[in-house]
């Protein structure tokens, strides 16, 4: 999945502006449309023959700010991030993410974000230098700055040690960790994560949410995720967004949200209120997690 945003990066950056994800390091925010959020869509939906699944979504994620997206099997979040990360054309709507038009400069959109998807995207029979080095070469980073940009990215996600391990041979936090670390090694404005630690147990868990603090902290990066997790949407997330079928139904601090039903109430409370008895629990967010195993497990 990395590869298939990755693999025309060099005509993205041939046919994008002339700023260059290289030339914004550590700057973060928006690439060229100074006084618009980094991500943000009007009506934006998506239908599969009659069927909605996206409907008439507005969203505005701030910049430097840690956004997450939750809501119950089905409610449209995979879609929306596909429509966001240009894997899926809109049916209606608008939307723009670092600034740039989804429909009319999608490889300009693919060059200034970086995406970590849900399954493995990581290669097993490379090194984890190896992996960053074939990120560097497709994300067009100059042959000058590839060595420095890789061992900040080791070091940031604490793999100095490991990168000359096989990735198949990492764990599987250690190689969130470095999908991490390959999407982000061109600096973008954007870093959107569909299930950041989805199947990792809770130390690899805390270390892989550190670190995408340290990315928003150190490169201004706006990160949004999707989470079924709301220990995860509480304790990372500055702002959530709630869907159900299909419609952006609440957003706000996690506090804020709470503060809504009452002083005593949870997240979990907080989604049982917007989606009743909607929600699908535990067993399809178990599956996804013995997925996502599975595929570690086979490099």
């Amino acid at each position: 999945m990395f590869i298939s945003l990755s693999a025309d990066i060099g005509e993205n950056f041939r046919a994008a502006e002339p700023a260059r994800p290289n030339d914004r390091a550590g700057q973060g925010g928006v690439s060229h449309a100074t006084g618009t959020f980094p991500v943000e869509t009007r009506g934006l939906s998506k239908s599969f023959d009659a069927r909605v699944v996206v409907d008439h979504v507005d969203l505005q994620v701030r910049e430097r700010e840690i956004f997450g997206l939750i809501g119950p099997n089905g409610a449209g979040k995979s879609t929306l991030i596909k429509m966001l990360t240009t894997l899926l054309p809109p049916t209606s709507g608008t939307g723009r993410v670092a600034g740039y038009d989804l429909t009319r400069e999608p490889k300009a959109v693919r060059a200034h974000i970086g995406y970590v998807p849900q399954l493995l995207s990581a290669d097993g029979a490379l090194t984890g230098y190896e992996n960053l080095l074939l990120s560097a070469r497709l994300y067009l980073i100059p042959r000058e700055e590839r060595a420095q940009r890789i061992q900040d990215a080791l070091k940031l996600t604490g793999l100095d040690a490991s990168a000359d391990r096989l990735a198949q041979q990492y764990s599987g936090g250690m190689l969130r960790r470095l999908e991490i670390a390959q999407s982000t090694l061109h600096r973008p404005a954007v870093l959107i994560m569909d299930e950041p630690t989805v199947g990792l147990d809770p130390v690899a868990r805390d270390i892989v949410w550190d670190h995408i603090r340290e990315l928003r902290d150190r490169y201004g990066t706006t990160i949004l995720i999707t989470t079924h997790m709301m220990e995860e949407a509480g304790a990372l997330c500055d702002r959530l967004g709630i869907l159900h079928k299909g419609r952006l139904e609440k957003v706000g601090t996690p506090a804020e949200l709470m503060a809504e039903i009452g002083p005593r109430a949870t997240l979990d409370d907080v989604f049982a209120r917007v989606v009743g008895s909607d929600a699908e629990t535990g067993g399809d967010s178990r599956n996804v997690s013995q997925e996502r195993r599975s595929s570690a497990a086979h490099g």
